[in-house]
């Protein structure tokens, strides 16, 4: 700030300046999340494109800034940032490793290029001396400013315009040419005055994540009914067995629910019931036994040599191990007698178990975010992280996150991130929207979502283009799953397998990130507990269950498609190029992704009718996907791979559900014709 003592008792105080004489107004930076609060997310290699709202006062050319580095490296990196119109002012940077960044922009008058850009206008002779004598004094300055070649050859420049100036015989015109000269202004603007640079107010952080952050295809599974035979237990080494049908189907994360030893207090029976048999299993979310909590593997499973042998088998074939965090208790978990200041108690002396009235969860305790002992609890919880890191396992997928502290989950994924920046958290959170945001701007890499609730080509539309505006598109990364353990959709309770193809097409192409819980779902299990019911009937997740494990099973072939498609593709590896196509059939949806460059495109027209064959028509613009327009292009179908030559802006559709409910396709600009000829003319 301005020392008072500079100034008259009556003068103006200047406001968040440091110095009253700094002209230039950095007026926004984009993206940015809630001011700076929160950070921006990209991966590795993927660039960040940096918009700012710069200028100043009267005509004077401002100089813009971008400034960026990563936390804990004292380098600092500039790139200049270029107008484009209406004072905003671009520039790209490109984060190299995983870890955390700031970014910023500064500014300052740059009087050199506002003498250049006024002098390309003056005409008058003697405007134009003035003026090389002023540009003298400019260049003069800058020479002070740097040494060696640099120096010199300013410096040398600086006297002739002055030399110029004075001299009545020079051609006014040459002088003119000498103050303009490109390459002597090159050196010049290396060496700019910028004492009085302004400063963006914020330094905005930025979150670079593995490439698996932006682009994953996941796989849900119970490991107790990995074995192949009916009715005994499955283990880690059933699972490990299963690693290759997993790797062929295409995908690259297998997620399983929670491995810990199963309460026996309170168990649950089979299709949830209060009164189990013995011999039933539980559910595998009421964690913690005599024989340990989360830090303990359920015996039946087992041994922890057995799990770092599954986690290590997956890695060589380029799969993560994804672990489940519940962050609550089974009645007989270790942590309720050594920790009860860590749950609520009721006043009959009763721990309070978990609800969602009606629904009552008598074989799980929540921990109480408000004990005094909070930190303990902290520390704990975070120690659970740190022990399934030590034995290789980086992916989390959260259950529940928003029935926790947000304050906790912010240190807590921080903390964790600092130590290993390629960790990765995934967010079980069917709530409220914006709590879902929240937890996305807390640091949660991933996001379950509502795809499962979205079936009409209008919900579809209107949802998946929320997703990909901003400012959510900075920091919420989008995982669609077409069905979960708990969630059977009255979509798929007819069994139809139309309906499963046109849902995981939708899921896999709408969607950088997907997943599915299976086999139930290649299997086209569909059975309902009940009317209106949207969980399994005979759910795994209170018994076993013994599922065909082979690799022509059910849907497996079409789903090993699809995903050796998002593979080869990578316009379906980001999210933000989508956009929805018009096609004049309510039954039909269609859109478009494009890589990262624009020189890829897939187009997807998934009809949502599973009964009938449905025809429209798609207006696909030759510009959007960079053809000219008299020019005919391929689209080539990745699913059947038929292959249609297509020209102009409209184009028929046709899909029968029950040959194939879908087309993904992918634009083959150039085709040859007559004019590739040698003897064309």
């Amino acid at each position: 700030m301005i020392s008072k003592l500079l100034l008259r008792d009556d003068a103006p105080v200047p406001v968040d300046v440091v110095d009253g004489r700094s002209r230039a107004v950095v007026d926004a930076v984009l993206p940015i999340v809630d001011g700076g609060r929160f950070a921006v997310k990209r991966t590795v290699g993927e660039s960040v494109h940096v918009t700012a709202h710069v200028f100043t006062d009267g005509h004077d050319v401002p100089r813009v800034m971008l400034q960026w580095w990563k936390e804990g490296d004292e380098r600092c990196h500039e790139v200049a940032m270029k107008l484009r119109y209406n004072d905003e002012w671009l520039a790209d940077f490109t984060p190299p490793v995983m870890g955390r960044y700031r970014y910023t922009v500064v500014a300052w008058v740059d009087a050199f290029e506002s003498w250049r850009h006024e002098l390309v206008r003056r005409v008058d002779a003697d405007d134009i001396r003035i003026a090389a004598r002023t540009g003298a004094i400019e260049i003069a300055a800058a020479a002070e400013r740097t040494k060696g070649d640099d120096r010199e050859t300013l410096a040398h420049w600086a006297r002739s315009l002055e030399d110029g100036a004075n001299d009545s015989a020079m051609d006014v015109a040459a002088l003119k040419a000498l103050a303009l000269d490109e390459e002597f202004a090159a050196i010049a603007e290396r060496h700019p005055d910028r004492h009085l640079e302004s400063r963006f107010a914020a330094e905005i952080p930025l979150v670079v994540d593995r490439e698996r952050a932006r682009f994953s295809t996941w796989y849900e599974l119970f490991p107790r009914s990995a074995s192949s035979t009916p009715g005994a237990h499955g283990t880690f080494r059933d699972v490990e067995e299963r690693l290759p049908l997993i790797a062929s189907m295409g995908f690259d994360v297998l997620y399983m629910p929670p491995i810990h030893p199963v309460g026996r207090v309170q168990r649950k029976g089979r299709n949830n019931t209060l009164t189990p048999e013995p011999g039933d299993v539980g559910s595998p979310w009421a964690i913690g036994a005599a024989e340990g909590g989360h830090k303990a593997l359920l015996p039946e499973l087992g041994t922890p040599e057995d799990f770092r042998r599954l986690v290590a088998a997956a890695s060589r074939m380029g799969i993560d191990i994804a672990m489940d965090i519940a962050f609550q208790c089974a009645p007989d978990h270790p942590y309720v007698k050594e920790h009860p200041t860590w749950f609520r108690w009721r006043p009959d002396g009763t721990v309070q178990y978990a609800e969602n009235p009606p629904k009552k969860y008598q074989d799980i305790y929540p921990f109480h975010f408000e004990s005094p002992d909070w930190q303990g609890l902290w520390s704990e919880l975070k120690s659970v992280f740190d022990h399934w890191i030590a034995q290789g396992v980086t992916v989390f997928r959260v259950d529940n996150p928003h029935t926790k502290s947000f304050a906790f989950w912010e240190w807590v994924i921080t903390e964790v991130k600092r130590e290993h920046p390629e960790a990765i958290f995934l967010a079980e959170a069917f709530t409220r929207p914006k709590v879902m945001h929240r937890l996305a701007k807390l640091g949660y890499t991933q996001s379950y979502t509502y795809f499962t609730w979205r079936n009409s080509k209008e919900e579809l539309t209107e949802y998946f283009t929320q997703l990909n505006e901003a400012p959510g598109r900075e920091y919420f990364r989008p995982n669609v799953w077409p069905n979960t353990p708990d969630i059977l959709h009255a979509a798929l309770q007819t069994g139809e397998e139309p309906v499963f193809r046109a849902r995981l097409v939708l899921a896999a192409t709408l969607a950088a990130n997907y997943g599915m819980y299976g086999p139930a779902y290649e299997l086209l299990e569909h059975l309902p507990r009940g009317p209106s019911s949207e969980e399994y009937l005979d759910s795994e997740k209170y018994q076993l269950r013994h599922w065909d494990w082979s690799a022509e099973a059910g849907l497996r072939p079409f789903i090993a498609r699809i995903n050796q498609i998002r593979r080869a593709n990578d316009a379906l590896q980001y999210d933000h190029s989508l956009r929805f196509l018009d096609i004049g059939n309510d039954h039909l949806i269609a859109y478009m992704k494009t890589s990262p460059d624009e020189s890829r495109a897939v187009v997807t027209v998934v009809n949502l009718d599973p009964h009938n064959t449905q025809i429209g028509w798609l207006h696909l613009d030759p510009d959007l996907i960079g053809v000219p327009r008299d020019r005919t292009f391929q689209m080539h179908d990745l699913l059947t791979d038929q292959r249609f030559v297509w020209s102009g802006t409209h184009h028929y559709i046709e899909l029968d559900p029950h040959r194939m409910p879908a087309h993904v396709m992918a634009v083959r600009r150039r085709l040859r014709d007559e004019r590739d000829f040698d003897y064309y003319a």
